[in-house]
């Protein structure tokens, strides 16, 4: 992975994962009928608990965004946005699902990408691409007294590991970060779009009966 490329489409994949994120957390505050400081607190935790998490777990200090404060910025600025056309949706909770979908589909390859930076193994890289495509919105669901969308019936958690994984082999055998980024995210977000639409999921545990 080069550095113009680690530079580039990893870096604007993970400000879009972002703004994603925030709008995602910023349409459950919508839900919750929160004030604008509200939106701005679980906009921001929404789009970056995941990354905060990952880096610590890497050893990763300061966390990236301390460096870098436009990233909190796109978050401000997400959560602003949509404390104003939330009211224009008609069902701000199948928002928020896309928005999440989108979110989890593109965080699962930006921190496989930065795991791998940072010299992890691959199971480790991938299990950071899980955590921090996961992690923000469980946050948000948590600070707004929801059900855990991790707990959701649909394929949730599989599609993050599906997508982190398809990007780590997709760069093992060194197709390109445009085509492993893209590939990764096809895979990711066309699983959780046929969970969303077709109620896929795994077998359940079931307890035995007495």
């Amino acid at each position: 992975m080069s550095g113009l490329d680690l530079g580039s489409i990893i870096d604007w994949t993970g400000l879009f994962g972002i703004a994603v994120f925030a709008v995602s957390g910023s349409l459950e505050a919508a839900r919750k009928e929160m004030d604008i400081l509200g939106f701005l607190l679980i906009g921001c935790v929404t789009g970056l608990g995941g990354g905060t998490l990952r880096d610590l777990l890497l050893g990763a200090t300061p966390v990236y965004w301390i460096e870098r404060p436009e990233m909190v910025m796109i978050c401000l600025v997400a959560s602003v946005a949509t404390y104003f056309l939330a009211p224009l949706l008609t069902s701000r909770y199948r928002a928020l699902v896309w928005m999440d979908a989108i979110g989890l589909s593109t965080f699962c390859i930006t921190g496989t990408a930065i795991a791998m930076a940072h010299g992890a193994s691959p199971l480790i890289a991938v299990c950071m691409g899980v955590m921090s495509a996961t992690f923000g919105g469980i946050i948000r669901d948590v600070l707004c007294a929801e059900s855990l969308i991790l707990s959701s019936r649909e394929l949730y958690v599989t599609t993050a590991v599906a997508g982190a994984t398809a990007y780590l082999l997709l760069q093992l055998v060194n197709v390109g970060e445009m085509i492993a980024t893209l590939g990764a995210f096809s895979i990711a977000f066309g699983l959780r779009t046929a969970a969303i639409l077709f109620g896929l999921k795994l077998p359940q545990y079931r307890r035995p009966a007495g």
